[in-house]
């Protein structure tokens, strides 16, 4: 959440003979700036635009009431809300004399203030000066304020669109790196993970047999793995040997300047592409971080399918599964963000046929999401990463579909996970916001409708891709078929 400015608030006059007497009045009780009538909006509304029931298109202010379902109300959260509109009747009295709202509004306040609205106080003032409502909505904003460790890092990056990380067919910088290594919980999860697997390897093992384990970090990245690992077998009291895997060149220095200084003769950094790797031994634990927002989009099938050959019969891979999840969202704006990109040389609509990484604010979820594709690893079947699958989702109430909000979650070895779907989301963890895969058109939702979505994860020989589309309300053409707008490097 960004609203670290003082809550913007101004005051309504339904009525102004003297501009310049609201204006000093609006100032002097603290207020940003006032709101006048030039044509009253009952008479705008009845009398020109027709009577209100029967005019289409949004509503104004008039018409908009709270409602008792919180399903209804947070469907305005995706819509461009900028404004709430607070009648000063809705203020109750506290013990000690002073304008509060009730739980209910404040829950209203709490949510829109992700959004940064500013308040407008309409009304005749009940206290002794109306500069007491204004001192309570600043109170209340500031109560609002989230400094989590999600909300510090993503602060900025609210609403917005970023092409998704492509590691494999790029060299990772220095600072992206350096950014992701700051995510204690993640790392924290992992050597958990890799205690457990020592542990269990441990215990497979005769009583006199103390071999060496062998640990093979596949895309060790500048190295936060391999120290995860190291603690790991500090933890379990157990000798290690790690294979840090890296291709990046500019990582690879880094990797060989922890290893000459720190980690010594445990480690053996390995300059190389892992799919063109041929190791001297196999691997007790494969550990990887191959990840992306859509748990497969980063092309973790196809690396460690590849590696596949690196593990003994009963070794272990972490992760040992992923799960992508969609569902369907409102939000007008990332609709927006979404038409007014250009890019010359591509089609119009190509960009509405890319997926992006986005930290979701300004969205109402139509459904709950819903598991897609699943991968699991080590994969001893035939190797075959194209995937399909249909998704029936249902509409609770009228509304407008924009697109597909896409999220993962993995199983690192047995019990111990990692989730950025939003019901079982790992708290404090940011390396991975959410994915949006926008519709061409937005689409008319009544309540009661069926949403059925048909998704693939196409592969050939270079790039992979992944095509979508809608058969239900109506009928909607496949977004980037045959990988035209979006693809995935191999």
């Amino acid at each position: 959440m960004r609203n670290q400015r003082p809550v913007s608030c101004g005051l309504d006059f339904c009525c102004a003979v003297n501009l310049n007497d609201c204006l000093v009045y609006a100032s002097d009780s603290k207020y940003d700036f006032i709101c006048v009538p030039l044509v009253h909006p009952l008479f705008k509304r009845e009398f020109i635009s027709g009577c209100a029931k029967n005019r289409p298109g949004p509503f104004t202010r008039p018409d908009i009431i709270l409602c008792s379902s919180v399903c209804k109300i947070d469907r305005w959260l995706g819509e461009p809300v900028r404004c709430l509109i607070l009648p000063t009747t809705l203020f109750l009295t506290n013990k000690k004399g002073y304008p509060v709202l009730s739980k209910a509004h404040q829950a209203l306040v709490k949510k829109f203030a992700a959004l940064e609205v500013q308040f407008i106080l309409t009304g005749a003032s009940r206290y002794q000066s109306i500069s007491f409502y204004h001192n309570y909505l600043d109170y209340l904003w500031k109560g609002c304020q989230n400094d989590g460790t999600v909300e510090k890092f993503a602060r900025g990056y609210e609403d917005y669109l970023q092409c998704p990380l492509q590691p494999l067919m790029d060299n990772l910088e220095s600072q992206t790196y350096e950014i992701f290594e700051k995510d204690s919980v993640k790392y924290r999860e992992y050597q958990s993970a890799i205690y457990e697997a020592i542990k269990a390897i441990i215990s497979k093992m005769d009583k006199e047999e103390e071999r060496t384990i062998v640990i093979m970090v596949v895309g060790a990245g500048r190295g936060p793995l391999v120290t995860a690992s190291l603690n790991a077998a500090e933890m379990a009291y157990w000798k290690v040997k790690v294979y840090a895997v890296e291709k990046n060149p500019n990582a690879v220095i880094t990797l060989q300047a922890l290893q000459r200084d720190m980690w010594k003769e445990k480690v053996t950094v390995v300059s190389c592409d892992m799919r063109e790797w041929n190791p001297p031994e196999k691997a007790d634990i494969i550990v990887s971080e191959l990840l992306g927002s859509f748990g497969d989009n980063e092309l973790s099938p196809e690396c460690l399918d590849n590696v596949l050959k690196f593990l003994k019969d009963d070794g272990i891979n972490i992760p040992q599964s992923y799960t992508s999840y969609i569902a369907p969202i409102q939000s007008s704006k990332l609709y927006n963000e979404v038409r007014q990109l250009r890019d010359k040389d591509k089609h119009p609509l190509a960009h509405f046929e890319t997926p992006y990484v986005v930290h979701f604010q300004n969205k109402y979820d139509i459904a709950n999401p819903k598991p897609l594709f699943t991968f699991k690893h080590p994969n001893t079947d035939v190797i075959d990463n194209s995937r399909y699958e249909t998704k029936t989702f249902q509409v609770h109430q009228n509304c407008v579909l924009h697109g597909f909000s896409g999220y993962f979650a993995t199983i690192l070895y047995e019990n111990i996970t990692l989730s950025i779907e939003p019901t079982t989301y790992s708290p404090d963890m940011f390396s991975w916001f959410p994915i949006f895969f926008p519709l061409k058109e937005s689409i008319q939702l009544k309540a009661g409708d069926e949403i059925v979505v048909h998704f693939w994860r196409r592969c050939s020989s270079k790039k992979v891709w992944y095509e979508w589309c809608l058969s239900k309300p109506v009928p909607v053409s496949i977004h980037n078929s045959t990988g035209r707008s979006s693809i995935i490097g191999l």
